[in-house]
């Protein structure tokens, strides 16, 4: 049985996605929320396999939660679920690490194949997608806001960027994860950005141009 946590701000579409996969014999919807923030702990709670998650929510960034679920449970799939087509917001998927990214639009029949294939272990997300973020990230950023970081904070904005979590980056780098944490507020206040996405984000876009 696949267990399904759905966030969502639209009821309406927590109850249509509900009901679909509830129809399913080897698929169960485990809770929903409606923003992110308690989405977190209700996750934790329940333990599922599989997180479907609405990317811009009325109280936080769905992609925010993705990275913030991952790194609490890492064995999770996250497939973010929007109406809306934006490249930006497919390359910080990926650098959160979901496995997946579908439109709202998406066939019933569709959708319920891909929380399959997830829970299975296959990324939804096409690999020409995850190759150029990941080219993007080797050759680091051009943007003149990036001068003012040390090549400490550089690292650890670059693994940020591959997905990790502080605790995974202390070990990667031999910090405390508590001195890793310090770290990336740092550099946030540098580059004067509010979450580790938007800095993943302004690098991507950096490379970008």
């Amino acid at each position: 049985m696949t267990r399904v946590f759905l966030v969502d701000d639209h009821e309406v579409v927590r109850r249509g996605v509900a009901d679909l996969l509830d129809r399913e014999n080897d698929i169960e919807v485990v809770g929903e929320c409606d923003g992110a923030a308690h989405a977190l702990g209700r996750i934790l709670a329940t333990r599922p396999d599989v997180v479907l998650l609405d990317v811009r929510l009325p109280d936080g960034n769905g992609i925010d939660l993705c990275r913030e679920v991952l790194a609490a449970m890492p064995q999770a799939r996250c497939i973010m679920l929007t109406a809306y087509d934006d490249d930006e917001a497919v390359y910080a998927a990926v650098l959160a690490g979901a496995v997946g990214y579908v439109l709202k639009d998406i066939r019933g029949n569709r959708l319920v194949d891909s929380v399959r294939r997830a829970a299975a272990g296959a990324t939804l997300i096409d690999a020409a997608t995850r190759h150029r973020v990941t080219e993007r990230m080797r050759h680091g950023a051009d943007d003149p806001r990036f001068d003012m970081l040390t090549t400490r904070e550089k690292q650890v904005l670059s693994l940020v960027a591959d997905g990790l979590s502080n605790r995974q980056i202390g070990a990667e780098l031999g910090l405390a994860e508590k001195t890793v944490k310090n770290y990336v507020s740092s550099l946030l206040a540098k580059l004067g950005l509010e979450s580790r996405t938007q800095a993943a984000l302004l690098q991507v876009q950096g490379t970008a141009r």
